[in-house]
């Protein structure tokens, strides 16, 4: 049976509000992708002018804030429509928990690579170190969790 033929089977046995969530998570699924080819090309464009136009130096501290800035909020995204991708192959009801923790430590990270800690007070890196620390936690708990009820 094909792909095309296996989901139209389980499209039936849905209920309405599992086809809406289907349909939303195409939706979303489409506009990530669609933002993902944006942000690729600016990448690939912004970096071909650093590197080749403009001959900047990529091991330069701005430089490589500026390029691995958008090459991480490229790979954010991708993980993003990954997690919604699951929703649309019945793998999972609806995003989960764990997959928004991940996202979430992805985010904070790209904003340390970005961050300039010279101008930045110290309250603030306080608090970003404080939430990755947290964020770290619940995933490691989430991950435990998921380990222990997949051995029961």
């Amino acid at each position: 049976m094909g792909n095309m033929e296996k989901w139209c089977k389980e499209w039936h046995t849905l209920t309405f509000y599992q086809k809406f969530e289907q349909v939303v998570a195409w939706i979303l699924t489409f506009t990530i992708a669609l933002i993902i080819l944006i942000s690729l090309y600016d990448l690939l464009l912004q970096t071909f002018l650093i590197l080749f136009k403009l001959r900047l130096n990529p091991l330069e501290h701005k430089v490589f804030q500026t390029l691995f800035g958008m090459f991480m909020t490229v790979l954010i995204a991708l993980e993003f429509k990954h997690s919604i991708l699951k929703v649309t192959v019945h793998k999972e009801g609806i995003v989960q928990v764990k997959t928004v923790v991940l996202i979430a430590l992805l985010a904070l990270t790209r904003k340390f690579i970005i961050l300039d800690f010279k101008g930045e007070p110290a309250l603030k890196i306080f608090a970003l170190a404080f939430s990755v620390l947290a964020l770290g936690i619940i995933y490691w708990l989430l991950r435990e969790q998921a380990f222990r009820y997949k051995e029961d």
